[in-house]
């Protein structure tokens, strides 16, 4: 990066962290300043907050790189999350505020018993210390990538960094700074679309590149055709995107912590609401940024790997001159697919059509060709490359000083999402473990310093994740999946404490415990889309714990009415 793009990137990183210190500089003396910030948050500020914390460097880096590689239909997982935002705002918050938990889990005994309490608040401590790992292993590719430096030291200096921030900080400073960094991210990746548009040659309207895109399946944002084997369609958003974002927004502490801080229930349903609204916007169109990098490909031939880290140690390998004979075919395919692109620009028919198509058919071969090779080398690689394609069109053809932005704009959305979820993973180890089984009696001093030790472990175990997330394929997708793996069962058990008040806790405890099994299991043996997941845990949890209740006697007497 040049000095400018240094300028920005340190400017923008320490003006969000030093605005949030000092605005909370004397917030962070009580536990309940730390855990929940004192109730006093507007819907402004719940609103940005919630979809910084949803909206990760993992959002940055590889959706762009998803829209690269499969077109605008990952847009369809967001479907359902509007309804799940009318439903909680309607449903969740109003049972929330009514009983002024700091954890969703707390609800749990006061409903059922301890065990069920302590069995959701496990499973979320599981998944979402994994899923935080995840997030911050995204921006050290960023700052690997760039920089140069070695991947595993550059994932703990982060992970240190981000946990320090948190500690210090608490939960007012993560909803402070969170609403500069999503004014940061916003404005950020309208300037990136903007910029790719005006990369393209001259002659290649918007219109034109928005038919190449067409042409090579990219601009896909609707499927109704239906398979539970099909990840994204809308059958699969609709039913399970709301399960997914019902139990994430509902019963996820990471978001629950986030619009509990609000004033009142009203400022509370305006923040997840005003998210319902922009979320799906603002995903179509990152993907559409990954969407107009491929068209911008087109023109320009772009890498074989777009993990350059990979490629210099392959080039430095014994397989150097099979790479390079490699490479020599890759820019005859890339000066045959330009010649035919700008046939077809110039006559929009079958033929052309056809011929782009074999073309990006040899391409996407060529490929494949290149990643067999490149495991040979370097035994172990992880040679899909989704999450490099944006970040390498960045670093590479974005004028000095954007480049600087783009990279504030992930390192901004890495701190704010992971800030936000070790502030809730040390709340629910605190209020559902530490101070309901290990020190009831714990003074308010003695709670607010295992708050931080709780914060400081919890970073821990996610930095020591995020060193073997180099092992996963496509980040956005592996946090899709983890959510899904555990999402369901909880969710479940809530549905069964709004919604079924006969239910009793034994009965809701062993369903939601067969369950979470159920869905493993589904994972490991069958090809079901990840979505459906966290609809057959959910179903699991009800059916189960109703046939349960009936079957062993355990259903509550109806109240005389």
């Amino acid at each position: 990066m040049s000095a400018l793009d240094w300028f920005v990137l340190l400017s923008t990183t320490l003006a969000i962290v030093v605005f949030g210190l000092w605005k909370t500089r004397s917030a962070q003396t009580s536990t309940a300043e730390y855990l929940h910030g004192g109730y006093r948050e507007n819907w402004r500020t719940i609103g940005l907050s919630v979809m910084a914390t949803q909206a990760s460097a993992i959002t940055f880096l590889s959706v762009p790189g998803q829209g690269y590689e499969d077109g605008m239909r990952f847009v369809q997982f967001y479907f359902g999350l509007p309804i799940a935002m009318v439903v909680i705002s309607a449903w969740f918050i109003p049972i929330y505020y009514r009983l002024r938990v700091v954890t969703a889990y707390e609800y749990l005994e006061t409903r059922f018993d301890l065990k069920t309490r302590l069995l959701a608040a496990t499973l979320f401590l599981i998944h979402r210390g994994l899923a935080t790992g995840v997030t911050i292993y995204a921006p050290a590719i960023i700052l690997s990538a760039i920089l140069g430096w070695p991947l595993q030291p550059t994932v703990v200096g982060l992970g240190v960094f981000i946990t320090a921030y948190t500690l210090i900080g608490g939960s007012r400073a993560v909803s402070a700074t969170q609403k500069q960094q999503m004014v940061v991210m916003l404005g950020g990746i309208l300037v990136a679309a903007v910029v790719i548009v005006l990369r393209l040659p001259d002659d290649v309207s918007f219109s034109k590149a928005v038919a190449l895109a067409g042409v090579h399946g990219r601009i896909n944002p609707v499927s109704f055709q239906f398979s539970l084997n099909d990840r994204y369609n809308v059958w699969s958003g609709l039913a399970g995107g709301f399960f997914l974002a019902l139990s994430y927004f509902g019963t996820d502490q990471s978001q629950v912590g986030r619009y509990l801080n609000g004033r009142s229930i009203g400022e509370s349903r305006m923040g997840l609401l005003f998210n319902g609204a922009l979320k799906i916007p603002m995903q179509a169109l990152i993907l559409f940024i990954g969407v107009l990098v491929f068209v911008f490909y087109q023109f320009t031939a772009p890498p074989l790997l777009f993990n350059r880290p990979l490629v210099a140690q392959v080039q430095a390998s014994a397989e150097a001159p099979a790479w390079s004979a490699l490479e020599t075919r890759w820019d005859v395919l890339q000066t045959q697919k330009q010649t035919q692109t700008r046939q077809f620009l110039v006559a929009d028919q079958l033929s052309t059509r056809e011929a782009l198509r074999q073309t990006e058919a040899q391409v996407q071969t060529l490929r494949a060709e290149a990643k067999v090779l490149a495991k040979r080398a370097v035994p172990g690689a992880e040679t899909k490359d989704t999450d490099y394609v944006f970040i390498s069109f960045v670093t590479r053809w974005l004028p000095h000083g954007l480049v600087g932005l783009l990279v504030a704009v992930i390192l901004a959305a890495a701190m704010g999402a992971t800030a936000s979820e070790l502030n809730a993973l040390s709340a629910t180890s605190v209020v559902d473990y530490y101070r309901r089984l290990v020190h009831p009696n714990a003074s308010d001093t003695a709670t607010l310093r295992a708050s931080r030790v709780f914060t400081v472990v919890w970073g821990a175990i996610a930095i020591g994740f995020a060193s073997f997330a180099a092992l996963i394929d496509n980040l956005i997708q592996a946090v899709n999946i983890l959510g899904s793996l555990f999402y369901g069962a909880v969710l479940g058990i809530f549905v069964c404490a709004f919604a079924f008040p006969r239910l009793r806790g034994n009965a809701v405890f062993w369903a939601a415990s067969a369950s979470q099994v159920l869905v493993i299991v589904l994972y490991f043996t069958s090809d079901i889309g990840f979505l459906w997941y966290n609809v057959a845990g959910c179903l699991g949890v009800v059916v189960g714990a109703s046939i349960l209740a009936r079957t062993t006697g355990q259903l509550k007497a109806k109240s005389a009415a």
